[in-house]
């Protein structure tokens, strides 16, 4: 049996440094290392889906990365592992357990999964193995790891058995709660922007510093179309994920971060949403594009009608939020969210539908990744005074 600083100590010598994820019992004593340890960046994750794209985030902006979850919450994880991910080529080193092992006693949900996580991780085309079961073997092991996912691209799978980590008591202190934000309203003025048109207007406002990440669906191929930049990172996949993206970028890079939702998207992880306020990046601004319906799919409705989401992420914990449903308000929301600091929700209320000439990007998703990633890396410019 090892102990969590032992397996944080040679993690961080294969150069480990970032981790996110959702508890489980066996992972206990490794969160609880990683969160009593003051170097460590650390962020709980609403859902193991979430968590994956938030790594994914942190990879784009340099670190290397560490995901815990159970093995009940693959499920979550299997899209964002196989819609971002894989056509990206993003790395993590993907720690899940095995509840439900044949033959060990344990609550009757974990059943089925117990008997196929090791074959569901393969079947999503990932390389796995054992959790090392000494010390002698972590060092060997993470080298491993790192080599095959520098080779792959892809995340490199650990499966942690009941009892791998000796017990490692909790080190934390209480989280305060934010200070509430600021909201502003800007009224309608007359009908309703298309994205196209509000996407125009926020490439003439966006800093020629700041990444942008935009949603799977017509959010990306408008913008692609409109303008293809290194700073813009199209999402292809993982339905939901560019917030969490967004995040994960965000809290490893000082860059202004925006970015381009929707709300068939938002809904879909509204537990982001939390994530985003409690971790509280001043960098990121969160643009949702809300016309009301899937339009990749037909135009079928969404229940955004019902929602504010203004307000759903001033409870969350971000600092600014603003609704808007015209140009005009639009520009002056994202002015005064890139002045005010983050995080910054501005809902905007747009009209259904989409470019007549609508491309798709011609630049491969991993080339993205790392086009993007590239630009991130780059020094931020900044103007000396005379």
């Amino acid at each position: 049996m090892i102990t969590a600083d032992d397996f944080i100590a040679e993690a961080g010598r294969a150069g480990f440094d970032f981790y996110t994820g959702v508890p489980c019992s066996f992972l206990t004593p490794l969160i609880n290392g990683v969160l009593s340890s003051p170097s460590l960046a650390y962020v709980g994750a609403a859902s193991e889906g979430e968590a994956v794209a938030i790594a994914s985030g942190a990879w784009l902006a340099g670190r290397r990365t560490v995901v815990m979850c159970q093995n009940s919450g693959l499920g979550n994880a299997v899209n964002p592992l196989t819609s971002l991910s894989a056509p990206f080529r993003i790395p993590t080193l993907f720690l899940t357990t095995w509840r439900g092992e044949p033959g060990i006693p344990d609550e009757p949900q974990h059943e089925v999964m117990g008997q196929i996580t090791q074959d569901l991780i393969s079947l999503i085309g990932l390389e796995q193995a054992p959790f090392p079961p000494a010390r002698q073997a972590l060092g060997p092991a993470l080298i491993h790891a790192v080599e095959r996912m520098e080779a792959t691209g892809l995340p490199y799978a650990f499966v942690v058995r009941k009892d791998d980590v000796a017990d490692r008591e909790l080190d934390q202190p209480p989280r305060a709660l934010p200070a509430p934000g600021q909201r502003a309203d800007f009224p309608d003025g007359g009908p309703r922007p298309s994205r196209a048109a509000v996407l125009e207007r926020f490439l003439a406002i966006v800093p020629d510093e700041a990444g942008v990440i935009a949603t799977t669906g017509k959010c990306g191929r408008e913008l692609f179309t409109l303008s293809d930049r290194a700073q813009h990172l199209y999402q292809v996949g993982s339905m939901g994920g560019a917030s969490g993206m967004g995040l994960g970028v965000a809290l490893n890079s000082p860059r202004p971060v925006v970015v381009l939702d929707g709300d068939g998207a938002a809904l879909m992880k509204l537990g982001t949403f939390a994530t985003i306020g409690a971790y509280a990046p001043r960098n990121l601004v969160h643009v949702l594009l809300d016309n009301g319906v899937h339009d990749s799919t037909g135009g079928q409705a969404t229940v955004s009608a019902s929602v504010d989401f203004a307000a759903i992420a001033l409870a969350c914990g971000y600092r600014y939020a603003a609704s808007c449903a015209s140009l005009e308000g639009f520009e002056q929301a994202l002015r005064a969210a890139l002045a005010h600091g983050g995080p910054a929700m501005i809902h905007l209320r747009i009209a259904p539908g989409s470019m007549e000439k609508l491309g798709r990007p011609t630049v491969k998703p991993a080339d993205v990744a790392r086009r993007f990633r590239d630009f991130l890396a780059a020094p931020v410019w900044e103007p000396t005074l005379a």
